[in-house]
């Protein structure tokens, strides 16, 4: 690939042949995050082992969250071409060995691979986006990677859906071999950016305290209230070893010559505005959206692939406003409208996902999801870019990463929050709206379940469980809420910086920062 000597740029039919590697490899990581929600209750039924359950997500969710930081600084220091390549291998393999386990143990062990390979997937294609293409340009692309969500969020139940109903749930994971090597081969051909090496050690006790940090902080937050009581010894020493050990981080970082995380991003103003507005609209986004599916599923009686398809307005909503958004910011260089905008639709939209129940009829659920969308759209990958253009050139993959980091943060955060909140209400409401004796069988584990056996439960014991799980679903949505409008308050405080006009591929040629605006990204 020949890059202008002139401009240090590439052609735009150059940068989407970029594009088309870096789609290609998020798609492996965004649409594993949707797929597999659908087989569970089968891979249970056919492994075994419901205690475990859990981990099949939560071994994912560790393994993808910690790795995201480790990533950035690695390609950082070695080149993102070669560790991107090296992410896709890891989670392909992993793919492969899940799709073989033979037992519940042996699945959570190779979700765990795969997400070892997904946190690279995610902030290093954010980040090879922000090499190739300057901040003030980088809007015209941003609804590419969108894109990527959108339509794996809408095909991941769908396939997932059609293989557990037609195959076999191994097809979940068998489904990412030829989309990841479809991956490996495009990167391999269109990721040929120069790099130049340096000889730089990676700070391996700094990456261990972060990695064990980050592990004990999200195992409460799963486990808490769930499997552990909050105030039981396990979810206090876990809280005490988290504060232990992100003290024992901070010290290491301030005195490490190359830092994993360095401290220097969060005397930032405008870096540290955009990644708390990440975790708090991550906690919304996620939280809540992972138990839209139940809603719809078990509420309005959709099909698991039905429940897919009326998604797709929402998708729309987010394709649409990354889009346009993305284009005004490249054409006027500015940027804090749309976030501001996007965390007051997603606060909105919260609200009126709070007001369906029952009696929701399917246009009224897709146009709230579409309020939804719209903001989604505005946000999540413009904070992103507001990051990456914040942040020196040197610190792009590791501001990126940490930006993925904290919206994967919130994200954990979410799902562990909202998961008690749902379990709890139902718990409350199922022995009050379930008549009789009925109520001794009926329980939150039924949600584990296929929902057609709910289906097939009596007409009046179904009706309770319906009816128990808008009500509990009706306080997890509007638990959503204050997160939402808490992120609004947040990117009130976002200062908009004048988007740079020069990308990483030039090597030092032109990145040196006027002294204004150098000063305002020192914070």
């Amino acid at each position: 690939m020949t890059i202008d000597e002139t401009t240090g740029r590439l052609t735009h039919r150059q940068i989407l042949l970029v594009f088309s590697g870096l789609m290609s490899g998020m798609l492996l990581a965004a649409l594993d995050q949707t797929i597999v929600a659908t087989a569970l209750p089968t891979i249970v039924g056919e492994l075994g082992g419901l205690n475990h359950l859990s981990w099949v997500v939560t071994a994912y969710l560790l393994a993808s969250t910690t790795s995201t930081p480790l990533y950035g600084k690695i390609s950082d220091l070695y080149g993102r071409k070669a560790v991107f390549q090296a992410a896709i291998v890891i989670f392909v393999v992993g793919s492969l060995l899940a799709g073989l386990a033979r037992s519940m143990g042996e699945l959570v062990a190779f979700r765990a691979l795969q997400g070892l390979g997904a946190g690279g997937l995610m902030a290093l294609a954010m980040a090879i986006m922000g090499d190739v293409v300057s901040p003030r340009e980088r809007g015209r692309y941003v609804g590419y990677l969108g894109a990527v969500f959108a339509v794996a969020s809408v095909a991941g139940p769908l396939l997932g859906g059609f293989f557990v109903d037609h195959l076999s749930w191994r097809w979940v994971f068998y489904v990412n071999l030829p989309i990841g090597a479809a991956a490996f081969a495009v990167t391999g051909a269109v990721l040929d950016l120069p790099f130049r090496r340096e000889r730089r050690a990676i700070d391996w006790l700094g990456a261990g305290l972060l990695v064990a940090t980050v592990s004990c902080i999200l195992l409460v937050t799963v486990w808490g209230g769930s499997e552990y009581a909050w105030g039981s010894p396990m979810i206090v020493g876990l809280g005490a070893a988290s504060a232990v050990l992100l003290a024992a981080f901070v010290v290491q970082e301030r005195r490490a010559a190359e830092p994993v995380l360095p401290l220097r991003l969060f005397r930032n103003r405008v870096f540290n505005v955009a990644v708390t507005a990440l975790f708090l609209v991550g906690t919304a986004m996620f939280g809540a959206l992972v138990f839209l599916p139940v809603f719809l599923q078990i509420v309005t009686g959709l099909s698991a692939t039905n429940s897919g398809l009326l998604l797709l307005p929402m998708m729309l909503g987010i394709i649409s406003a990354s889009v346009v958004s993305g284009r005004i910011i490249s054409r006027t260089g500015r940027y804090k409208l749309f976030p501001v905008a996007g965390t007051a639709l997603i606060t909105v939209g919260m609200v009126l996902l709070s007001r369906m129940g029952t009696g929701t009829t399917q246009l009224v659920a897709s146009v709230n999801m579409v309020v939804l969308g719209l903001g989604l759209g505005m946000v999540m990958q413009v904070l992103i870019l507001v990051a990456q253009n914040a942040a020196d050139r040197r610190d792009l993959g590791t501001a990126t990463s940490a930006a993925t980091f904290f919206r994967s943060m919130g994200w954990s955060f979410g799902v562990a929050a909202f998961g008690a909140i749902l379990t709890n209400r139902l718990a409350y409401y199922l022995p009050r709206l379930v008549p009789g004796p009925a109520a001794s069988g009926v329980d939150a584990d039924l949600l584990r379940s296929s929902p057609d056996r709910i289906r097939a439960l009596p007409a009046p014991v179904r009706d309770g469980v319906v009816q128990a799980v808008a009500d509990s679903m009706h306080v997890v949505f509007l638990a959503a809420v204050p997160a939402a409008a808490l992120a609004f308050v947040v990117v009130l405080f976002l200062k908009d910086l004048p988007l740079r006009d020069t990308n990483n591929l030039g090597g030092d040629q032109g990145m040196e920062l006027e002294p204004a605006v150098a000063s305002d990204r020192a914070g």
